[in-house]
């Protein structure tokens, strides 16, 4: 009898404090699947991530190894190779940056079109494949992709999912998940849903683009800031026997403070001054 309580008390403790498996929220991947996210987002589908981190680390080995041989300065040498290492990792999110933007500026098309289209009596399935055709440039690709995938399958549903791993995009999440449910449940509001839609990403996109206008100029001025005393550094290494004194330990010393003090004063700005964005809330 005592084997037993002390079962059934520890039943009950057990079921109070172990967590509850059931993912709660949003689900969030790792540092390599952002990474294929940002590639996917940026235009390199067929690029991993294996494949970025190799090109930043030969960037930073290179980089690193021609400034050495010149100034016969390891800290400099290091400094430079950090900022080439780092550089194909920030063109990919620069990249990815700017075509959602161009993204947001072109979806309430895309879903006009798709209204259009079921306006006029097209099935779903022929209604997104005529973006391929008839949509947003930018578009087409990954909607002619959707085309071919599902005249060789015919299953919608993996094809919206494989529709959705190619854009990688929270508008293009809402949009599938749309689609999805109408086809599943069926219904006549779909012709709304859709038209408010495209009147929220319109407005969406005109308030952004005039707060981006507003703050461009100051995230301009703090990126100018920050790169001002690397610049000077580069300039200095025109003549070796300037940077000598940067081979010290007082000297690698002022090199790893100016970094850490310009890398935190860079991500300080970018955390006060960057627009939220959208989440990809249904991926």
């Amino acid at each position: 009898m005592g084997l037993a309580l002390g079962c059934g008390l520890f039943l009950l403790w057990w079921a109070c404090w172990v967590p509850d498996p059931t993912p709660r929220g949003p689900r969030r991947g790792g540092a390599g699947q952002r990474l294929r996210e940002q590639l996917a987002q940026a235009g390199y589908e067929t690029v991993g991530p294996g494949v970025l981190l190799a090109c930043c680390l030969a960037a930073f080995g290179v980089v690193g190894l021609l400034v050495e041989a010149a100034i016969r300065v390891v800290p400099v040498a290091l400094c430079f190779g950090g900022m080439a290492g780092y550089a194909p990792l920030a063109l990919v999110r620069s990249r990815a940056r700017r075509r959602r933007a161009n993204l947001r500026e072109l979806w309430p098309d895309a879903v006009d079109n798709i209204t259009s289209g079921v306006r006029a009596g097209l099935a779903l399935p022929e209604a997104l494949s005529q973006l391929a055709v008839r949509g947003p440039e930018e578009l087409r690709p990954a909607f002619l992709a959707f085309a071919e995938d599902y005249r060789s399958s015919g299953r919608f549903h993996d094809c919206l999912d494989r529709l959705k791993a190619t854009l990688s995009d929270p508008v293009g999440d809402r949009l599938v998940e749309s689609l999805r449910i109408a086809r599943e449940v069926g219904g006549s509001d779909l012709g709304t849903l859709l038209r408010t839609l495209s009147a929220f990403l319109r407005e969406d996109s005109r308030t952004r683009s005039e707060l981006e206008a507003r703050q461009g100029w100051t995230v301009n001025a703090a990126r100018l800031a920050v790169a001002a005393p690397w610049v000077v550094l580069a300039m200095l290494c025109t003549r070796p026997e300037s940077v000598q004194a940067y081979a010290t330990a007082t000297g690698t010393l002022v090199l790893l403070v100016g970094a850490v003090v310009s890398l935190a004063a860079y991500r300080i700005m970018l955390v006060v001054a960057r627009l939220p964005d959208d989440e990809r809330v249904l991926r």
